[in-house]
């Protein structure tokens, strides 16, 4: 019986699966796109995963502690990105020069995934730029995403100095578009300014982030829990944060919260 914790010559077996993404030997997993994938860089290896289940620390006992399954991010995107998405970053990069603000220092990289028909537009926005480049989206009348359909957070623990994402979700009623906005900042310091000043209705959603992610929304009107009370510890949808429970009897068998279980990969 062997431990996923061990590989070839006693070493972590997560330093050989990172060796082993690195060199392109994961079966079924392409990651540098090709001319196919639109051109795009190689995407963004943020972890490395082994087994099955997520569990570690115990004997393989699933037949599965041999997978490597690595965590990818997409990479930047070539022009031409397709569809309205040429012509919607060239409009907003006038927009933001009007202003006094490079195209350059307000995004990051934009991505178009997946390639093909069901493209998707993401701009990976700065932090101190998020309030100006959303106000330009809503007010600039050949781009008009006047609604936002929310905030959400991701967590990616392995994605150093940008483990904390807020992905904001737009839609041009007016010209029936969507785009999505995203920024990460790091877990020692997590704070973005809040967008509540253009999009009123975001509040509650900046609220729900932050009670589940632990993201500080600069600006907010009033930032407190939204869904777990005011006292509680922690912020429970993190990938860090401990899974809990309480012990279940049944049929004279008690079983065990999900945190204290043994594992199986």
């Amino acid at each position: 019986m062997t431990s996923t914790h061990d590989g070839p010559g006693g070493r972590p077996a997560d330093d050989v699966a990172r060796e082993k993404v690195a060199q392109g030997d994961v079966p079924g997993e392409k990651l540098v796109a090709g001319p196919e994938a639109g051109g795009r860089e190689p995407l963004e290896v943020v972890e490395v995963r082994t087994g099955m289940f997520g569990a570690t620390g115990s004997g393989d006992t699933s037949g599965y502690g041999g997978l490597v399954r690595p965590v990818v991010l997409p990479g930047p995107s070539a022009r031409p990105y397709g569809g309205w998405f040429d012509e919607a970053v060239d409009v907003l990069a006038e927009v933001l020069a009007e202003g006094g603000v490079r195209f350059e220092d307000a995004v990051e990289q934009v991505v178009v995934d997946p390639p093909g028909r069901h493209a998707e537009l993401t701009l990976h926005v700065r932090r101190d730029h998020v309030v100006t480049v959303a106000r330009a989206l809503r007010d600039e009348q050949d781009l008009r995403f006047e609604l936002s359909m929310g905030v959400s957070g991701v967590h990616y623990p392995h994605d150093v100095g940008r483990e904390l994402h807020a992905v904001y979700h737009l839609t041009s009623v007016t010209h029936g578009r969507s785009l999505r906005l995203e920024v990460a900042v790091p877990d020692a310091d997590p704070h973005i300014p809040s967008t509540t000043s253009v999009y009123p209705s975001n509040d509650w959603h900046e609220r729900e982030t932050w009670d589940f992610f632990g993201i500080v929304f600069d600006g907010h009107p009033a930032l407190a829990r939204i869904e777990m009370p005011d006292d509680w510890p922690g912020h429970p949808q993190r990938k860090d944060y401990p899974l809990g429970g309480i012990p279940v009897e049944y049929k004279g068998a008690t079983v065990p919260p999900p945190d204290q279980r043994r594992s199986y990969s």
